[in-house]
């Protein structure tokens, strides 16, 4: 089954920038092959339910190893059995309600 996610991982006790971290959580989901698209709070997320929770766990993992002891996560799931959805198709949805 595939999924579209929205994962926002924060780093308790990192101090007011986080990049470091979320650069590194980045380049795990890219590493996982996934569908990403990174914004201003969070990443989207596409790809298949087993690889898209794997990798929110390598995250973890990864962060964790990189001296951060406790962490945050927000994640936000959607699936549909009527018919395929990629992160795109959503956005072109809505884009094409405004005429843009």
């Amino acid at each position: 089954m595939n999924v579209v996610a929205e994962l926002s991982i924060v780093p308790m006790g990192a101090g007011v920038s986080v990049s470091r971290y979320i650069a590194a959580c980045e380049q795990v989901l890219e590493d996982a092959g996934l569908t990403v698209e990174l914004h201003a709070y969070g990443t989207n997320i596409e790809g298949p339910w087993e690889t898209v929770f794997a990798a929110i766990q390598r995250c973890h993992e990864v962060v964790h190893a990189m001296g951060i002891q406790r962490i945050s996560s927000v994640i936000k799931v959607g699936t549909r059995t009527d018919r395929e959805q990629t992160l795109k198709d959503k956005v072109q949805s809505v884009r094409e309600k405004l005429g843009r």
